[in-house]
């Protein structure tokens, strides 16, 4: 891997927690996740219009993916709700890998390596004692199970996506409608919850919620181009990087707790994801 792809991974991992970042800080976080939401399915629906029209067979796994990215919006929406950026990403992002080599070793019967046992193990410590903190911090509880929620709405959309853009066989048109999908389902069920508040919200919650869909939008085609200039498994290893990038700005711009515990524990999390895609 040459200098300038890492960094550009690098970057990518930064802006995935930048964007959790803008929606943790927002005032109503299941507002700012609709109107990234919204954003990033315009984006999606303006590039996927200038692409051929999926086929039959790709659409049952659109829908599927549109609706597991819906889950895990409202469910890490929820999460940012009940606890700090730096205690709630490194679960739900941790956990989704774990859960996807899970579901791949007994539903897909895919071959697991002694390494991934290792990281699995090495993850399940880590997830084990960010949760313990904060149980033991006095945080809220609620944050645990909601946080896992999103990691397994993670983990669906991994292997969907994952098999139906083989089917497509045009990856950027199925991103682009996968947004579009993503938007169509999540707004409905925002206004459901909300009600006619569902969007209300300041110019700077619109501009914070734009900038958030930018951000996510950048890190997925900066992963998805780097995926095809380096080795995609040391790309996805270098990605998770994410989680401590998210636990600095956590830590550093929003005073989040930092004992030794979670910094411990962020490192165990980071450590097994890379053992388990390597």
């Amino acid at each position: 891997m040459s200098i300038g792809i890492f960094l550009a991974v690098m970057a990518a991992a930064l802006l995935h927690a930048v964007w959790n970042a803008l929606i943790k800080q927002g005032a109503s976080k299941l507002t700012g996740m609709a109107i990234m939401t919204l954003v990033q399915g315009g984006f999606g629906l303006a590039i996927a219009l200038s692409r051929p029209i999926p086929g039959n067979e790709v659409w049952p796994w659109l829908i599927a993916s549109g609706v597991f990215h819906s889950l895990y919006k409202l469910f890490l929406a929820y999460a940012y709700d009940q606890g700090d950026l730096s205690r709630v990403y490194p679960i739900a992002r941790g956990a989704a890998p774990m859960i996807v080599l899970a579901v791949s070793a007994f539903v897909l019967s895919d071959a697991i390596e002694n390494v991934e046992y290792l990281g699995i193990v090495v993850l399940g410590l880590g997830i084990l004692t960010m949760a313990d903190g904060a149980f033991r911090s006095g945080e809220s509880r609620k944050l645990v199970p909601l946080a896992l929620g999103s990691a397994m709405a993670t983990a669906g959309y991994t292997m969907v996506d994952g098999m139906g853009a083989r089917v497509s066989g045009d990856s950027v048109a199925y991103v682009g409608w996968l947004f579009a999908l993503d938007a169509a389902f999540f707004t409905p069920l925002v206004f459901l919850i909300r009600g006619r508040r569902a969007l209300a919200a300041s110019g700077r919650s619109w501009l914070a919620g734009s900038a958030a869909a930018a951000a996510s939008y950048g890190a997925y085609a900066i992963a998805v181009w780097a995926m095809t200039e380096a080795p995609i498994a040391l790309v996805a290893a270098l990605r998770e990087t994410s989680i401590l990038f998210a636990v600095l700005i956590g830590w550093v711009l929003f005073g989040d707790k930092m004992g030794r515990a979670k910094g411990v524990a962020a490192l165990m999390i980071v450590s097994g994801v890379v053992l388990t895609r390597l």
